[in-house]
Order: C-alpha cells, then sequence, then structure tokens
C-alpha cells in the first residue's frame, strides 16, 4: 500500500505577496492579460502563496513522476473533503456521496444535461457569474434571470413566478458571486419548500464557502432541511478557497436517494480531473486550516482597508461589504463614467477591474474588485481609481 502523504503543518503562515514585477511572471489569465503598467484586480484568484502543505504535496507528486491519469474514484481526497466539511463547514458528508467532476461548472453543465429536456428553463440570480452566461448554455438550456433586489438578497416572490413558469432547475451561487452575499438559511428553507412544491432541482454552487468572513454564517444546502436535500446537489472545489483553480478537481455531493440517483447518471468525468488537483485538494483539506484562517483574517482586514479607502478617496462610489470571499461589487453609477466604469479606470488609472456588464443587465455601472492581494497593492488600486476621475 503507497505510503500516506505527511500533511502535517509547519512554520509560519506565509502571505507575503510580491511586487508587481513579480506577479507578472506568473502566467495566469489575471496576469497575462495586461501591461505590466496595469494592476489587475479581476479574475477570481488570490495573490498570496499557496499554502505549504499544497506546494509540498505536489512537489512530492512531481518528484515521485506522478503525473498520469486520475483514477475513477479519489477515496482519500473524498474523506479528507468530508472531515474539512465537518469542522469548517458544519456540515456531514458522506465521502462514498462524494462524485468527481473537473470544475464546478462542468458539473453544473453536465448536471443540466442529465436533469432536463432540451429547451427546459433553468434560472440564476443576477447579477451572476460570467460562465452562468456562456456555458450554461452549452446544456441545451434556456437561461431565466432573477435579479436580485435592491439589497443584493433573493426575491422569493420573483422566483416562484419563475418556478411557476416552469424553471426547472435554480443555480444557486451561495455565497454570491459578485455580491459575496450569504444567503440567509430561512431564505434557503423557502427556496427548498417552493422547489419542491413545483418539482425543480437545486444545483447549489458552494465554491467560495470556506472563505465565510468574521460576523457572518453559511449554511450548507445539504444542511437545510429534508426537502432541500432531496431537490438538491450541492457543487465544491479546493480552487477558489486554496487559489489552485487552474488544477481541475471538484466535487458534486448529494445527500438523499433521490440526488444520488441522478448524479450516477452523469457521464464519466474523471479523466478531464487534474491528478494534481487531487493531490492539491487532499493537501489543503486535511491540513490547510491555519493557512485558511490566516487567509480569512487577512480578507476581513482588507475588506476593512478598501472601505476604509473608498470613503476617502472615491466617496461617491456605494457598495455593500461582502460577507465571503475577496469580492466587492462596487456601485459607480454616481460617476460620470456610464455603463461601463471599469473601462474608464483601465484607460485613465492603468487599473484593470472586472466589468459590471459581464454580470448581466443589472451590472450596468459596477465593476468587481478583488481584494485578496495584499494591503499595499490594494491601497495602490483605489488610489488608482481615484486617479481616474475627471
Amino acid at each position: 500500500m503507497q505510503e500516506r502523504e505527511n500533511f502535517e503543518p509547519t512554520g509560519a503562515i506565509d502571505l507575503q505577496v510580491p511586487d508587481l514585477a513579480a506577479l507578472y511572471e506568473r502566467r495566469s489569465e489575471k496576469w497575462s492579460s495586461y501591461e505590466p503598467d496595469v494592476l489587475p484586480l479581476t479574475v477570481a484568484e488570490m495573490d498570496f502563496p499557496l499554502a505549504a502543505e499544497v506546494t509540498a504535496a505536489l512537489h512530492a507528486a512531481i518528484d515521485r513522476h506522478d503525473l498520469g491519469y486520475t483514477a475513477p474514484t479519489a477515496a482519500r481526497t473524498a474523506a479528507a473533503f468530508a472531515g474539512f466539511a465537518q469542522r469548517r463547514l458544519h456540515s456531514t458528508v458522506d465521502p462514498e456521496h462524494l462524485t468527481l467532476v473537473p470544475d464546478v461548472m462542468a458539473g453544473l453543465i453536465e448536471l443540466c444535461r442529465i436533469l432536463t429536456e432540451p429547451g427546459a428553463q433553468v434560472a440564476f440570480f443576477t447579477p451572476a457569474y460570467p460562465p452562468f452566461f456562456a456555458e450554461l448554455p452549452q446544456a441545451r438550456v434556456e437561461l431565466v434571470e432573477l435579479p436580485l433586489d435592491a439589497a443584493s438578497a433573493v426575491d422569493l416572490a420573483r422566483l416562484e413566478t419563475a418556478l411557476a413558469g416552469g424553471v426547472r432547475v435554480l443555480v444557486l451561487a451561495n455565497p454570491h458571486n459578485p455580491t459575496g452575499q450569504i444567503v440567509p438559511r430561512q431564505v434557503l428553507e423557502q427556496i427548498a419548500d417552493l422547489c419542491v412544491t413545483y418539482d425543480a432541482w437545486v444545483l447549489a454552487d458552494e465554491i467560495h464557502a470556506p472563505l465565510v468572513l468574521d460576523g457572518a454564517t453559511h449554511t450548507p444546502w445539504l444542511e437545510v432541511s429534508d426537502a432541500a436535500r432531496n431537490c438538491g446537489i450541492a457543487l465544491t472545489s479546493a480552487s477558489k478557497a486554496f487559489n489552485v483553480a487552474g488544477l481541475k478537481a471538484a466535487f458534486v455531493i448529494t445527500a438523499s436517494d433521490r440526488a444520488g440517483a441522478a448524479v450516477r447518471r452523469l457521464p464519466a468525468l474523471t479523466d478531464r480531473v487534474g491528478i494534481l488537483g487531487i493531490v492539491a485538494a487532499e493537501a489543503a483539506f486535511t491540513a490547510g486550516d491555519r493557512w485558511l484562517d490566516a487567509v480569512q483574517a487577512r480578507l476581513a482586514a482588507n475588506r476593512a482597508l478598501l472601505g476604509q479607502l473608498l470613503a476617502v478617496e472615491l466617496s461617491q462610489i456605494t457598495w455593500r461589504p461582502p460577507q465571503a470571499s475577496y469580492l466587492a461589487w462596487l456601485d459607480c453609477r454616481a460617476l460620470p463614467f456610464g455603463d461601463d466604469p471599469a473601462a474608464i479606470f483601465l484607460q485613465r488609472g492603468r487599473i484593470a477591474l472586472s466589468p459590471g456588464l459581464d454580470y448581466g443587465r443589472e451590472g450596468a455601472g459596477f465593476v468587481r474588485l478583488n481584494f485578496g492581494t495584499s494591503p499595499q497593492h490594494l491601497t495602490d488600486a483605489v488610489q488608482r481609481m481615484a486617479r481616474a476621475m475627471p
């Protein structure tokens, strides 16, 4: 039997972010899309060094030349996630009810294919993660947009109208991207009851759940109620919380016979799952707690710093501080920048932010700022935004 990896945490937590020149040596989309005088706070990846336990596990895999195809099951990694879910997410997960997929979007697309007929309606709350618009149609479904209310909260009346009109699947991003808000448990219970009443499925994208910040509580979908477990399937990954999105490994999770039977109809996807993604996820879920604690503390401090900087430099911008993750949804409609303020910030301030219009019609006049970086880069970012003002 192969000897188990040693994931015991050692040493101090290093969250020192490199300077801009060093960051531009990275080859990810975030750091290869702009000229080197631009500070990008766009793509949902953090600038912090990886957890030492994750890098050690990845180096060990390289040293043993372990870059083959991923096995159809990953029992050790599933068990590691179950332990992580119990410790960090207050959720009881049966490792036998986890199914490997390459990433959450791939899982959502394939689930929509098996749960619906061509032309069926699939809904999600907007503003929304751009791949929902761009990639879910691969499942041959009709998209239904459900705008959040003025407080970035779920509009239950609008949801019921959509379900009554034929929506068969609700894709529920919770914590929400781009607003960073968390759906309260009582509202989740009402969503589950509505979806059971109208015979609709819920696909709960919980990829940002490990990054809930102080002052907020996230309820995993499969912990909401029996109704939620019966009509719902959850999806998650180590990718956002541990900054390993490029390694391609995620889980589909069920907690009822009905949902389990549905997931067993998925096509085999493990050949598309990266073996290094499995290695990284197992190390992260087993021994990444101290690193994750440090990251959550840094993000909470950066969230407060961003609020202070905006109040001083750009008081016309309003926002609702996120309850989770590192994404700030900034309302720039009071600025003389029109529907696409990100273009003006880039041109005049050399700061790249995600355009609000990428997240749907409700994003006109908004930008999304990724504050998963150093306080220094965050300060520089807001000052660059201020320099873009006429």
